[in-house]
């Protein structure tokens, strides 16, 4: 396979995984949009309390996931706009977007390998402080906060065996609600499809971006060199033979 071709591959190949990286940032947009706004992760966060353990981890959860999404989609069309322009600086201009990427993500992984259970113990927290609220009747919004969790997680109660509260947490589940699972357990359940989820996103994202810094570096020496689908070569005019009128022009392969 001859430098050309070489070029003409990286170049579907980048196209293929810029329109790969779009639908990552669509994907991660849309999951970062339900952890900021969805039921289950707003109902905790609206608590409340004097002291919120997961208002701090909802917070800047949804600014990272938006700087995250804008390059890799940044990235992404100024890859393949590169591509399409042989445009050195669109292709520079990608490859500093997807390594910006890069180490956001790897910093996410050491955060995950580090702090495994950082968000699952700061949403329990904030369910103990609620329900130990509501059971002491000290508040009644509390009471309305903790059936809101209860309803949207679709549990009730925690069942311990370290429990204080007398009869009045026997009586919170009856009927119905007295069927549905334990509420730190739900949590535990709900958390756990959502960080297979991030980290399946998270997994698929590395792999794309590694693949896009490899061809957007390629593509970009390529373009420099002056190898090109538009450009096969380089021709110069040889010496006019006996016989012939004019010089004819000879490619030189790039």
């Amino acid at each position: 396979m001859g430098p050309w071709s070489r070029v003409r591959v990286a170049k579907c190949q980048m196209l293929v995984t810029c329109f790969f990286i779009l639908l990552l940032g669509l994907s991660v947009a849309t999951m970062v949009t339900l952890t900021h706004f969805g039921a289950h992760f707003a109902v905790i966060h609206r608590a409340s309390l004097e002291k919120n353990p997961y208002q701090a981890v909802h917070q800047w959860a949804f600014p990272a996931g938006l700087s995250l999404v804008g390059l890799l989609t940044l990235g992404a069309v100024l890859s393949a706009a590169g591509t399409v322009r042989e445009a050195q600086g669109l292709m520079a201009g990608g490859f500093l977007c997807f390594s910006l990427a890069f180490c956001a993500q790897v910093q996410l992984v050491f955060w995950r390998l580090h702090s495994p259970t950082q968000v699952e113990d700061a949403m329990l927290d904030t369910y103990d402080l609620i329900y130990e609220q509501a059971m002491k009747g000290t508040s009644h919004v509390g009471r309305q906060e903790l059936a809101a969790i209860q309803d949207t997680f679709l549990c009730c109660g925690k069942r311990s065996p370290f429990s204080r509260l007398g009869s009045t947490e026997a009586d919170l589940c009856q009927g119905q609600e007295a069927a549905r699972e334990d509420c730190l357990q739900g949590i535990r359940s709900f958390l756990r499809i959502h960080q297979q989820v991030a980290s399946s996103l998270t997994s698929i994202g590395l792999a794309l971006t590694v693949s896009a810094l490899l061809l957007s570096s390629f593509l970009w020496f390529a373009i420099r060199s002056g190898c090109s689908l538009d450009r096969k070569g380089k021709y110069t005019l040889a010496p006019r033979s006996p016989g012939q009128k004019s010089g004819c022009a000879q490619r030189v392969p790039c």
